[in-house]
């Protein structure tokens, strides 16, 4: 059973519908028993970062997804969700991240080209990283140069030990991380048709 925590941080239902049609047993939860209890967890997020962290951690589900990860339950972080992960966040302001992947999350505007459009909404390919010893598990589905969806501001840097896919918008930005069982998607799998279903379907393998 996969675990998407609710803490009052964006629609859910796409998520949910997704991970039920690659056959998934999914839940929707808040409940501390209940990420306790299931096989995996996906912490997804919109909005900006200060303020999600705020919510999680008002919730205390911080904590209980922080114990979940560090006993090896698989963790997937999405967009806002994945930033979170990271150790801080620069979006007005400076803001503490959960410290599951080293780096940091900043703003796109003045690293990639001036004339291209922030945020940064669309389609864009994957560029496989650090895969010496093979495809990280999560894309064994998919194809290198298969495209999804992104909807972001914000970018993560100084990841690079954990950088398993980037996507190029004049510069190239991050798109998926991993450290062990901790993965993140800085774009949308529920958004980006067939190829994402493939690494949701992956994800759900993961044990």
């Amino acid at each position: 059973m996969t675990a998407i925590v609710d803490y009052g941080v964006g629609n859910l239902f796409s998520l949910y519908s997704s991970l039920k049609m690659v056959g998934e047993n999914v839940i929707v939860t808040s409940s501390e028993e209940e990420l306790k209890s299931a096989d995996r967890i996906i912490l997804p997020g919109v909005g900006a970062f200060g303020d999600a962290a705020l919510k999680l951690r008002e919730t205390g589900l911080d904590k209980v997804v922080i114990e979940e990860a560090q006993k090896g339950k698989p963790l997937m972080g999405i967009c806002l969700g994945m930033q979170l992960l990271f150790d801080k966040g620069f979006e007005y302001g400076e803001h503490n991240g959960l410290s599951l992947i080293k780096g940091n999350v900043v703003p796109m505007k003045g690293y990639i080209d001036d004339n291209l459009q922030v945020p940064h909404i669309g389609w864009n390919a994957l560029i496989f990283k650090n895969n010496e010893n093979g495809i990280h598990p999560i894309f064994k589905y998919i194809n290198e140069g298969d495209c999804v969806y992104f909807v972001h501001s914000y970018y993560a840097t100084d990841c690079n030990e954990n950088l398993i896919a980037t996507a190029e918008y004049s510069k190239e930005l991050t798109a998926a991380v991993a450290n062990g069982n901790i993965i993140g998607c800085q774009f949308h799998p529920e958004k980006s048709g067939e190829v994402g279903m493939n690494i949701l379907k992956a994800f759900c393998e993961l044990s």
